[in-house]
């Protein structure tokens, strides 16, 4: 069994992390922070866990994490670069869901992020959890950053283009819109419900924290720097993202073809019958990104719609993809279960 740590349960993506870890055969939940509500009972929190997990969440300080063999952490940014590497010279690997170790240049990650990186040496050691790229290097890694949600949808949407070189990299567009849950478990009036309902608005025009992880990995794949217009949206839903992805092609390719190739071995990428329409709620509460490629009126625009619930595959289900990974496990282990409908 894995011996496992969550630092930072009460959030949306502490509580999904716990929902698909108290299933998983292979895991060993030992313990659950909080600063704030330590020797709370975590099921009097999130009931919907009573009868799964029957732990209290406890003071960091109290927590002893070093005994365990994998440690999450479910924290605001800034949180994990303080403390991992005590664990990992415990010999405790380490996922982290927030965004401490995503890039590569500490510049850029402390201009985007507003702070100084507490371990700028431990980023150059840190993979990045995309496992349909990274699969290799995150079966051995210590520490693993865990990719953002929108960085997911929209990475996996472009990556087959830009690895077969069929589409321009210097002026992608991408056109995302983001449930609510994605701002996080906690009080602001932009994400009221009388504020976020009825409601459909963009952000971050100017400029968005996950703008440098996406061109990061998407120059990774090609092997270029990458032009990108990236543009969030809030929609008036708790989960789900939707990427609206525009390239330019720049050469003839059977575009169906090369997507249903390029993801054909992957589990929790489907590639959708052409002329599909891929819904948000049909990967409701499950570790799927649904990827439909089109080609309007035959023109030299390529368009690619990609969905993601994005505390799964854009959070937690990725971060439990990556244990499984890291630990040897079959990929799919607590991963399996059917999107949620209605």
């Amino acid at each position: 069994m894995i011996k496992v740590g969550i630092v930072g349960g009460t959030g949306y993506t502490g509580v999904e992390l716990l929902r698909l870890l108290a299933a998983h055969p292979q895991v060993a939940l030992q313990v659950i922070t909080s600063r704030a509500d330590a020797g709370i009972p975590v099921s009097q929190m999130f009931p919907s866990l009573r009868g799964f997990v029957d732990l209290p969440f406890i003071h960091p300080d109290e927590a002893h994490l070093e005994q365990c063999d994998l440690v999450f952490f479910a924290t605001p940014n800034g949180i994990a670069m303080q403390q991992a590497r005590a664990l990992l010279d415990a010999g405790v690997r380490v996922i982290d869901l927030a965004a401490d170790f995503r890039l590569q240049d500490i510049a850029a990650w402390e201009k985007w992020y507003g702070m100084s990186h507490a371990c700028p040496d431990l980023v150059a050691e840190a993979v990045y959890g995309l496992p349909e790229v990274n699969r290799a290097q995150i079966r051995l890694a210590r520490l693993v950053a865990n990719p953002g949600c929108y960085p997911t949808a929209v990475q996996l949407g472009f990556i087959p283009l830009l690895e077969a070189g069929v589409i321009e990299p210097n002026n992608l567009i991408a056109d995302a819109k983001s449930g609510v849950s994605g701002a996080g478990r906690k009080a602001e009036i932009a994400t009221l419900f009388s504020e976020a309902a009825d409601n459909f608005k963009a952000y971050g025009v100017a400029g968005h924290r996950h703008l440098p992880e996406i061109k990061q990995g998407l120059a990774c794949v090609s092997g270029n720097p990458v032009g990108l217009t990236f543009v969030p949206h809030l929609t008036p839903m708790i989960r789900g993202i939707h990427a609206t992805l525009y390239g330019r092609l720049a050469r003839e390719v059977d575009l169906q073809a090369l997507f249903e190739q390029r993801y054909a071995n992957e589990p929790f990428v489907d590639v959708m019958a052409a002329g599909s329409h891929p819904e948000t709620r049909s990967v409701r509460g499950a570790n799927r990104c649904r990827i439909a490629v089109h080609r309007p009126q035959d023109g030299d625009t390529v368009v690619v719609l990609s969905v993601i619930d994005n505390l799964v595959k854009g959070a937690a289900g990725q971060a439990v993809q990556n244990m499984n990974i890291m630990f040897g496990l079959p990929e799919s282990s607590a991963l399996d279960n059917v999107p949620l409908l209605p």
